[in-house]
């Protein structure tokens, strides 16, 4: 193997110049004008050039050095033109006209169009100078960073500054760019962080100021109109985006999709990063870089994923069977060397570094370098044996016939002459005539190993070996959800097949699922994994299966085999832009194209195998081994267009079906040298009146169509839609999570919009500083739809306080935790839109006795729904006749909720205040509340010398026994149930000592409530004598003591009633719009995460 390298290189003298004045008049005789349009000239010094010699260029070359101090800078310069105006100011200069070229056509492709729109010859020279001095800094950025860092931390924290975004957001990388706002351009800056696409400018007094996150975006793409030359497209909740005039577009648009793709991976498929990635510490743009040409590496040549691409250089391959140079790129990575053409002959090369046995490198003038494998060498002596182990047995290995097929036979001939002159195994030249063999179909005897190779398989089998039969004996055993879904899929697997009409054939295939679910438990198993499996176990041994579904499932399906499929919906809107592009006619029929979404979904996940007989579908599983997902798509093109004349003239999807059915139905392989018993021949076969496509013929028609598209343009069209695809699939649950809430509630669809919006952002903004947040763990997009987002307390808080009504500044944290403990129905930590928005809805639009409600009960102990005051102040009945006396007494008093004892009506007093505080009516609201509570408080007296004197005159009908000490009753409770008034900061949160007591009920009289002061105090809750009571007072329900008090949501109710300041208060229209936008702005604020 010969290799030699090129160095190609040139020197770019040429650089934008700040903006300087330059008065034209005095400069005409020592510049010539060489371009010109309305608003840029480009010069040349005279003296440089065709006038350079004799005297002239003498005269200028000493006029430049005494006289002129800009001849020292280069002899070609551009300038801006002010329109009617003898100013004119430098941008750019450069030392010949190839250089100075580059820039003048930078700025016809990216300025002059957009130099129209501005109504004044000030605000282009405005624009024109902003644009300058940004791509002069960020020239300056991109060639310093390294040595001056200093430059970056200044970008830092200009970016902390205008966005507001905590240190923990890190940025990325900036660039200078225009933002189109209609069609005005806004030159600024765009900021790129780990969670958020900013964009700040300033001109001319209009303050622009963009930031969203990556993971709201849903379109991602290069674009070009008549006005803007190329630009970048971000689409952000169906509002587009575009962002031009960079100067590096490519390079922005890279680290943009990056950065897109990894929120994707960290918030939807809960995929964390280790300490190694990239974002976990983005330090340097490079460290992104160097990640995505890894991935690009192991993707193109299909090595494992611990490969990591270490050079990379230009070079010529000597091929020796066409006995040429083929100029391409060699790279290497730690044990492995490839190379790629890129003159067209679509010739690579895999070499283990392990299999190399001389490496000679020749320096003095050529700079070659060969390699010799053992392979190679073999080869280079005739010793064909060597290079053809034997056949590896598989499950579905059937007696081979007495006679083989002439066409069996002259396939194998072909294949045998194509190692020998390409070589075998991993360091087989791959070239066209690789893929013309492949498309004529694999024999059956080399499917195997062929497909092993060109799956990149054999590479992981090779680096892990052993694994496999590690993982049979971990998983031995084992029981779990994949395994049971397995056990009921195994005999779904081309049950007429005979290889899995034995128990040899099942078990092979139960070990190599179960084998797969437990190497990657975030897949499992998923249904299509089965009928895949089974065709790879027709022809690989167990092993290699194992791995061929690895390279399957891993790296050239991703995302393929879970829940959402997200992969397959992927490649099949690649598919319906392919359609748009390829099949014209048939998109101007059909002008909804999901249909062939739902359709082809078959296609993708099981490669054809599901629509086509088993002896054709290989054929399809060669193509797919070798070019990928491109394979599938062609042979989709083909298909349609096959049947195009038969789809025009259906009138709806029912027909279109049985037209594809019926096509799939005729196609034979008529080279199958499978026996009778085993080939998957259709209904129709023996039909003579339906014409036969050969799936050999179907192949080579779809290479020969739609070969062009190249692999590079499938993977840009996956990353393109991706994004797409994942937002459409999120925009189904929040359609269907409102359709549901919104009849229980009474926002408007807009409003229920943005706090879904709110809900599931809050839920990762507590994922977008921690690369391995627990948080992520509330995402299951396996759930109902309702349940996907669930916010944990934490999260919830910090929402609530942002949309909660009242500004209750006292107590905002126990005011919320009390919400979430009441709004958690089923107790399980987490609270989902639906609870969120209906404990809302109650504050924002329900009545007076709603809200008071909701208030009241989240000062009640959990749990006691149907507690009866009476038991509460320690009057235990053992007589049954006694107990149902006093249930029917008070069976009028229908408590839908419970009452509430001394300290939770404290807290909700204090509550209370605390709502009302900052109000207009503060005073009289203060005052109202003092009423009620004094009100309360004598009924509560009156109440208890009643009781009293009643118990009095009632015998004693319980046996004499010795006199016990008067206890409360214990009620069952748990440490983590706390009241309202326990979560104020005065509070203690050990339970009281046994000194302390609660107040008696002489401490608190009527006579001592029944003048209350006017409250004088902020929203402590505490002005009025009656809230005067010891705060360490304990809330345990087996703390409340006879002489406590309690009062019932009714008796509270009447008395509020009774005040009208109060119902009008909480009867006021609550501007939902207002706080909504306060809480969108809000919710990235560095106060809100502490």
């Amino acid at each position: 193997l010969w290799l030699s390298f090129c160095r190609r290189g040139k020197s770019d003298s040429s650089m934008w110049l700040r903006p300087e004045e330059v008065l034209l008049k005095n400069a005409l005789k020592l510049w010539v004008t060489e371009k010109s349009n309305d608003y840029f000239v480009l010069q040349r010094r005279r003296g440089y050039g065709e006038d350079s010699g004799g005297l002239t260029g003498l005269l200028v070359g000493t006029l430049d050095t005494v006289l002129d101090s800009t001849a020292k800078v280069a002899p070609f310069r551009i300038l801006h033109q002010t329109p009617d105006s003898q100013v004119y100011w430098s941008v750019a200069c450069g030392a010949s006209l190839e250089e100075i070229s580059q820039h003048w056509d930078w700025l016809q492709q990216n300025i002059i169009r957009t130099l129209s729109v501005f109504d004044s010859g000030e605000d282009i020279t405005s624009f024109v100078q902003g644009k300058i001095r940004g791509l002069i800094a960020e020239e300056g950025k991109s060639a310093g960073d390294e040595e001056d860092p200093e430059r970056f931390r200044e970008a830092v924290l200009r970016f902390e500054r205008l966005f507001g975004l905590p240190q923990r957001e890190k940025l990325v990388t900036y660039f200078s760019c225009s933002y189109w706002r209609g069609r005005v351009p806004n030159q600024g800056w765009i900021y790129l962080s780990t969670n958020f696409l900013c964009f700040y400018s300033y001109m001319l007094g209009n303050e622009v100021k963009l930031m969203y996150p990556w993971d709201e975006v849903s379109r991602l793409e290069r674009t070009s109109s008549v006005l803007l030359a190329e630009s970048i497209r971000v689409c952000v909740r169906g509002e587009d985006h575009y962002f031009s005039m960079l100067l590096r577009l490519q390079q922005t648009y890279l680290i943009m999709q990056q950065l897109a793709e990894y929120a994707i991976v960290r918030f939807f498929d809960k995929e964390t990063f280790n300490a190694e990635h990239p974002l976990a510490n983005p330090l340097h743009i490079m460290a992104l870089e160097i990640h995505a040409r890894n991935q690009s590496f192991r993707s193109f040549f299909r090595l494992p994923q611990e490969e990591n691409l270490c050079e990379v250089h230009e070079s010529f391959l000597w091929v020796p069977f066409s006995h040429v140079n083929t100029l391409g790129k060699i790279c290497v990575s730690e044990n492995y060397l490839c190379f790629a053409s890129q003159d067209g002959s679509q010739c690579h090369l895999i070499i283990p570094l392990w299999e190399v046995r001389i490496l000679l490198i020749f320096l003095q003038a050529t700079k070659n370098v060969m390699v010799k494998t053992s392979a190679l060498e073999k080869k280079q002596f005739g010793i064909l044996s060597d290079l053809l182990p034997s056949s590896a047995e598989s499950v579905g290995q059937q007696e081979a016939p007495s006679t083989t097929s002439l066409k069996e036979r002259m396939k194998e001939q072909s294949w045998q002459i194509h190692f020998a002159e390409y070589g075998r195994g991993t360091g087989m030249f791959c070239t066209k005539k690789t893929r013309d063999l492949i498309v004529r179909g694999v024999p059956e005897t080399l499917r195997g190993e062929l497909w092993m190779l060109f799956s990149g398989a054999v590479h992981d089998m090779t680096s892990h070996p052993g694994y496999y039969g590690r993982l049979l004996e971990e998983c031995m055993g084992s029981s779990s959800l994949a395994c049971d879904e397995i056990e009921r899929d195994l005999h779904r697997s081309l049950p007429e097949h005979p290889a899995f009409q034995s128990d040899t054939g099942i078990s092979a295939l139960r070990r190599v699922l179960t084998a797969y679910a437990h190497r990657n438990p975030k897949i499992g198993y998923c249904q299509a994994m089965n009928i895949l499996t089974s065709v790879l176990l027709l022809y690989a041994k167990e092993e290699e299966a194992f791995w061929l579904l690895v390279a399957v499932c891993e790296r050239m399906l991703p995302d393929y085999f879970n829940r959402r499929i997200i992969g397959a919906l992927v490649d099949q809107a690649v598919f319906e832009e392919l359609i748009r592009e390829h099949l014209t006619q048939l998109t101007e029929h059909m002008t909804d194209l999901s249909f062939f979404s739902s359709v082809s979904l078959s296609w993708f996940l099981t490669l054809f195998i599901s629509v086509l007989p088993i002896e054709s579908a290989v054929n399809v599983v060669d193509c797919f081994f070798y070019d990928g997902i491109k394979a599938i798509l062609q042979l989709g093109l083909a298909v349609l267009d096959y049947n195009m004349d038969n789809l025009l003239c259906c009138h709806d999807d029912a027909e279109a079906v049985t037209v594809l059915n019926r096509f799939f139905d005729s196609v034979t392989n008529k080279d199958s040298p499978l026996p009778a018993t085993v080939q998957q021949a259709s209904a129709t076969a023996n039909d003579k009146s339906i014409q036969k496509v050969d799936i050999s013929d179907l192949i080579k028609e779809s290479y020969e169509k739609y070969g062009n598209i190249r692999t590079e343009e499938v993977e840009n069209m996956r990353k393109r839609n991706k994004l797409y695809v994942i937002q459409t699939l999120e925009d189904t649950t929040k359609q269907n999570v409102l359709r549901v809430v919104a009849q229980d509630v009474k926002f408007s669809a807009a409003q229920l919009d943005e706090l879904y919006m709110l809900f599931k952002r809050q839920h990762f903004v507590s994922c977008y500083w921690s690369v391995c947040s627990p948080a992520l763990q509330n995402h299951d997009p396996s759930l109902p739809y309702l349940d996907q987002y669930q916010l944990d307390q934490s999260q919830f808080s910090s929402l609530f306080n942002l949309l909660q009504p009242w500004t209750t500044h006292t107590h905002v944290r126990s005011l919320a935790r009390s919400a979430f403990r009441l709004l958690d129905a089923n107790g399980d930590g987490l609270v989902n839109f639906k609870e969120f928005i209906c404990g809302l809805d109650i504050l924002y639009n329900r009545s007076f006795t709603e809200k008071l409600k909701f208030l009241f009960k989240l000062h009640i102990q959990p749990g006691k729904f149907i507690c009866n005051r009476h038991f509460a102040h320690g009057n235990i009945y053992s007589d049954l006749l006694s107990f149902l006396t006093i249930e029917i007494q008070f069976s009028l008093i229908k408590e839908t909720v419970s009452t509430v004892f001394q300290v939770q009506f404290i807290g909700l007093t204090k509550t209370l205040y605390g709502v009302f505080h900052g109000t207009e009516e503060e005073e009289s609201l203060y005052r109202a509340v003092a009423r009620v509570t004094s009100l309360l408080l004598r009924m509560e007296e009156v109440g208890r010398k009643l009781q009293e004197s009643s118990l009095q005159k009632t015998p004693q009908t319980t046996p004499t026994s010795t006199p016990q000490p008067e206890t409360s009753p214990t009620l069952p409770t748990s440490p983590e149930n706390e009241t309202l008034a326990e979560g104020e900061g005065d509070q203690p949160e050990s339970p009281a000592s046994p000194q302390e007591t609660a107040p008696s009920h002489s401490d608190i009289t009527p006579t001592s409530t029944s003048r209350p002061s006017t409250p004088t105090s902020s929203p402590t809750g505490t002005s009025s004598p009656m809230l005067d009571t010891p705060t360490d007072t304990p809330s345990s329900p087996s703390a409340v003591r006879d002489g406590d008090w309690s009062f019932s949501f009714e008796q509270i109710l009447a008395s509020l009633l009774n005040e009208p300041s109060v119902v009008r208060f909480f009867e006021r229209a609550i501007d939902t719009d207002s706080l909504i936008a306060h809480a969108c702005k809000n919710q990235l604020k560095v106060a809100h995460f502490k």
